[in-house]
């Protein structure tokens, strides 16, 4: 009868020794996953967005939602173009609906502009400035002005880094939102200003009058998604894609005429 016992409590200890064997097989070949790289949340087309109808359209966009990244990131230039500029635009067509301002361009509508009519100024400066915005930047952007408009900053502002010292200082202290502006005065000399809100220099009563031909959106809506709060970084990423061919040819027709 001992010999029983022992023989079973020998049993009882091979058979526990190998269930812990099986386990230990078994969590050795137990797959980890591997660790999934998050994807890319995807935009659509610019060419998709399409204005109400009315006396203005959207202007094209003319490059891919995600052509300037890093610089500006692509949701950041989808939310930007089919939601705030679409709804400017549609807000700017409804406010000028049956007014003779439907016969008008808008360069026309905000230089003889009533101030006190917040839903023109408002959407129609939201248009006007957008749509010189995405003209001036570019995939194939960076670098410093040539010919004409690079011997004017010269000239006007002492030199290319100053011009960018200006402009920084512009586009960092306009308290809340609202836009940088390099711009082309009555007498055709350079000047770098800022406006608050959708205002800019086409409007009686600016600080500095003329005509833009480069400017910088510091809404929050137009660098948040990627770099929060430091508009310091947005700001010097910008200088990497102005498309300073489209600036020069704004330059050059602002002093022809």
């Amino acid at each position: 009868m001992k010999k029983v016992k022992v023989f079973l409590s020998a049993l009882v200890v091979l058979s526990a020794l190998q269930s812990c064997k099986d386990k230990e097989e078994l969590k050795e070949v137990v797959a980890v996953p591997e660790p999934q790289e998050e994807e890319a949340p995807k935009v659509g087309n610019p060419d998709d967005v399409k204005a109400d109808e009315g006396a203005f359209n959207l202007a094209k966009l003319p490059y891919a939602y995600d052509a300037l990244e890093p610089n500006i990131d692509a949701k950041t230039m989808e939310v930007h173009y089919s939601k705030h500029y679409l709804g400017y635009t549609n807000k700017l067509n409804a406010a000028i609906k049956g007014t003779d301002m439907e016969t008008k361009t808008i360069e026309e509508i905000l230089m003889n502009l009533d101030m006190n009519n917040k839903d023109v100024r408002n959407n129609g400066g939201g248009y006007y400035n957008h749509t010189l915005f995405w003209e001036i930047m570019g995939p194939n952007g960076g670098g410093e002005p040539k010919g004409a408009l690079a011997e004017a900053i010269k000239k006007d502002l002492g030199s290319y880094d100053e011009f960018k010292k200006q402009f920084s200082d512009a586009a960092s202290k306009q308290f809340g939102s609202g836009w940088a502006w390099l711009v082309v005065g009555k007498d055709d000399k350079l000047m770098v200003t800022n406006t608050p809100n959708q205002d800019n220099p086409l409007m009686p009563g600016a600080a500095v009058s003329g005509k833009p031909i480069l400017g910088l959106d510091v809404w929050e809506h137009a660098y948040y998604l990627n770099y929060q709060n430091k508009r310091p970084d947005y700001i010097e990423a910008f200088y990497n894609v102005i498309n300073w061919d489209a600036v020069g040819k704004k330059y050059d027709a602002a002093v022809a005429k």
